[in-house]
């Protein structure tokens, strides 16, 4: 069985999933078959595997950190908020049904066999598993159900390094809170602390370090500084989902719908240099973009009330009709076409008139799309281009407009009509070609200049960035120390 590491967080945004992905590339690194592993997340952003199989993204890019594919044990449930109350539950990769939460709360202890056997067959297959897990361990009103963070470690029997973020203040207050609300077994468990995201001199921290582990008996393993990586965001507390001005030559406004989900497609996008994304939430936003995007969402009719009562869909219908492109992406699409239509209840049920800049229908059915595809863009400025992706949805979308792209088994998908375009592939910057020609196509649209710019694709971006970040982690954290605890624990040393 493979040895294993912990990281739990004082809160959400602590920086658990990136540290997780960073101890994943330095096991990588070090010559250890690695995996992560989290047993529940709560995120709109997924990812589709190899095999049809849906699961968190911060999982996967873990994943690609440690040098290995993802694969749905990685996380074996999903949860994916429909409301404020309710959420899609997704068990091993697959819709287990729509759950208020207090009914969630009474059944996930029957999901613990589930996790376990997710773990159990990782750890047979691997050296080391990084664990992650969710919000605080110290949310006392709901560690007695507690199977994401020491209920987990609990049963995996795992060490843990508990994170506190210093750069939203008072880190040593949430670290020393976080562990005094602890049982003692749990804070047993806790091989150390490790301060996130510092901006400045480690010097003048050196006091407060040493209170710190005076009153919490644990040792400080580093102060982890805040990192140059750029690496894709799990959730809605993400720091990009609040850009509102971003300056380069071509100025694209994503539309933040209150359900946004995936919004990683567009991190291609931010990293080229003359591509500038930015979040709108309001007509005064907006401007005149060179390019609007509606994202996916996991509540498209939802949200298409929304855009409709803050009075975006009609700024955005006033620019397409002034010729700007209009791209919709996922639930995106839906809202461009005459219609959408729910008779299961999927939703919330009836139809809805769409925005109607493209000749399609959706209509909702009870199973959700999940596949791996890819194909040639054929519509449009983006013809020739090389495209791949994955698309997860409840809706089908038909209609007689000409198709984004064409599958290679020749089936045609999406649909453009003029300057608007839409599609169900989430990823489908990720390779650098379409990405390469969006650009080229904006940067004539405006007159300027369009010099050869080599995009490289998602991946080698994202490996170079995770050596980025294990550089900057393995310089900070003890990590002698942490493959002792290791170690002690696999070896059975510990007490608790």
């Amino acid at each position: 069985m493979a040895k294993c590491i912990m990281v739990q967080g004082t809160m959400s945004g602590a920086g658990k999933s990136l540290l997780a992905a960073a101890l994943c590339r330095i096991f990588h690194e070090d010559g250890y078959r690695t995996a992560p592993f989290k047993s529940q997340n709560m995120a709109l952003n997924s990812f589709i595997t190899a095999d049809g199989l849906e699961m968190g993204r911060a999982q996967a890019v873990q994943a690609y950190a440690a040098g290995t594919e993802p694969d749905v044990r990685m996380n074996p449930i999903l949860l994916k908020p429909s409301s404020d109350v309710g959420s899609q539950l997704i068990v091993n990769g697959e819709v287990r049904g729509a759950y208020a939460a207090r009914d969630y709360f009474k059944m996930k202890k029957s999901l613990i066999p589930d996790i376990m056997a997710a773990y159990r067959s990782l750890a047979a297959e691997n050296d080391i598993i990084v664990i992650e897990g969710a919000g605080s361990p110290a949310e006392i009103n709901l560690k007695a159900d507690d199977i994401v963070n020491m209920g987990l470690a609990k049963l995996v029997d795992a060490p843990v390094l508990l994170v506190g973020d210093i750069d939203r203040g008072g880190v040593f207050a949430q670290l020393y809170g976080t562990v005094a609300l602890l049982e003692p077994e749990e804070r047993d468990r806790i091989v150390g602390t490790v301060i996130n995201k510092f901006r400045g001199d480690v010097e003048i921290l050196r006091p407060g370090l040493s209170m710190l582990e005076e009153k919490t008996g644990v040792p400080v393993l580093g102060v982890v500084p805040w990192t140059k990586a750029k690496i894709d965001d799990e959730d809605s507390l993400a720091p990009v989902l609040g850009e509102r001005r971003v300056h380069k030559m071509i100025d694209i406004a994503v539309v933040r719908l209150p359900r946004i989900s995936n919004f990683t497609d567009f991190s291609p996008l931010e990293y080229h240099p003359a591509l500038g994304v930015r979040y709108v939430s309001a007509v005064r936003e907006l401007g005149s973009p060179d390019l609007v995007i509606l994202p996916g969402t996991k509540s498209t009719m939802e949200d298409l009330l929304w855009l409709r009562q803050s009075g975006l869909e009609a700024a955005v219908l006033k620019l397409a009709a002034a010729g700007t492109p209009v791209l919709g992406i996922c639930g995106g699409y839906q809202m461009l076409g005459n219609e959408i239509s729910d008779p299961g209840g999927v939703e919330r049920g009836g139809s809805m008139a769409g925005l109607g800049l493209l000749p399609c229908k959706t209509v909702f059915a009870a199973e959700k799309a999940r596949t791996r595809v890819r194909g040639t863009a054929c519509g449009g400025s983006f013809f020739g281009a090389e495209v791949e992706g994955y698309e997860i949805h409840m809706g089908r979308t038909t209609g007689a407009a000409e198709p984004f792209c064409v599958l290679e088994d020749g089936q045609p998908e999406g649909a453009v009509s003029g300057n608007v375009f839409g599609t169900y592939l989430h990823g489908l910057f990720d390779s650098g070609e379409l990405t390469e020609k969006l650009a080229d196509w904006l940067l004539t649209r405006k007159g300027l200049k369009t010099d050869e710019i080599r995009v490289e694709s998602h991946r080698e971006y994202e490996e170079r960035q995770f050596d980025i970040l294990a550089a900057e982690v393995r310089g900070a954290l003890d990590m002698e120390a942490i493959y002792r605890a290791m170690a002690e624990y696999e070896e059975g040393r510990h007490e608790h």
